[in-house]
């Protein structure tokens, strides 16, 4: 029973981050809000959505994102309004577009230049590796140092 109720309230505790009072009545209006919300990053938070964040900047994006939904604006206005208002960076997701594709190809093309790098140093170490056997003068050489 006890585990019931903890695991109960950890799964409730993005739930307390919306108060009552920000609440819409409409459920269709609410249940929009609550979908932008959760794609909205809290500036002060950082990897929390504006919906999870106890932040007062936080409760302000959420109240505006309301506010707009309300004034008949589509998802993609309020948003868009969002970033333009916050820069890119208040998405959770990013854009992937314009200058956002050099940043998600930049891992990958990173990583491949990584293995290539680390191939051609294996082989050029490899080829250059020290040989098992000595040559004639360098044997000529070993016997005179052994015999001093």
């Amino acid at each position: 029973m006890i585990f019931r109720t903890i695991l109960l309230l950890l799964l409730a505790g993005t739930a307390w981050a919306v108060e009552p009072d920000e609440v819409l009545d409409d459920a269709a209006l609410e249940s929009r809000a609550r979908e932008i919300s959760k794609g909205l990053r809290c500036m002060i938070c950082r990897n929390e959505s504006i919906d999870e964040s106890d932040a007062a900047l936080a409760r302000d994006l959420r109240l505006l994102v309301r506010e707009r939904i309300v004034n008949g604006e589509s998802d993609e206005e309020v948003v868009a309004f969002v970033v333009e208002r916050y820069g890119e960076y208040v998405l959770l997701n990013p854009r992937r577009d314009g200058i956002n594709l050099v940043l998600w190809a930049a891992a990958p093309i990173l990583l491949v230049a990584g293995l290539v790098a680390a191939g051609t140093f294996l082989v050029r170490r490899r080829r250059s590796a020290i040989p098992d056997t000595l040559t004639a003068a360098e044997e000529a050489r070993l016997a005179e140092l052994m015999d001093e």
